[in-house]
């Protein structure tokens, strides 16, 4: 099994509504979540985290820096397409504009 970085993105706009959302909507989101990820249990190597503030590091420092990133997690399948077929109906998606982008790892020979 190939392993993917799965990266869970946004708009500005939808990740401020998601954080105005009430402890109701919050709770249901969560619901969907777990459900998820009891469905594709077999997938799941790390559930993941949402992510913070990004801060970009160059030669010349370092800064504050904006990007579409919400979340990620790491999950396992025999290729993209297959794992696509498992992120169907994801709750990510209630998320307004929210989108999910799949990356392969890539395994380091010698490491």
């Amino acid at each position: 099994m190939k392993k993917f970085l799965v990266l869970y993105k946004g708009s500005a706009s939808g990740f401020e509504q998601m954080q105005k959302a009430t402890p109701e909507q919050q709770k249901a989101g969560m619901d969907a979540w777990m459900a998820w990820a009891k469905k594709a249990a077999s997938s799941i190597v790390d559930m993941g985290a949402p992510l913070g503030k990004s801060l970009r590091v160059t030669t010349g420092g370092a800064a504050p820096a904006t990007n579409d990133l919400g979340g990620f997690s790491i999950l396992q399948a025999e290729s993209k397409e297959a794992l696509a077929e498992t992120l169907k109906g994801h709750p990510h998606f209630m998320m307004p504009d929210g989108f999910i982008e799949v990356v392969e790892v890539i395994q380091m020979p010698g490491m």
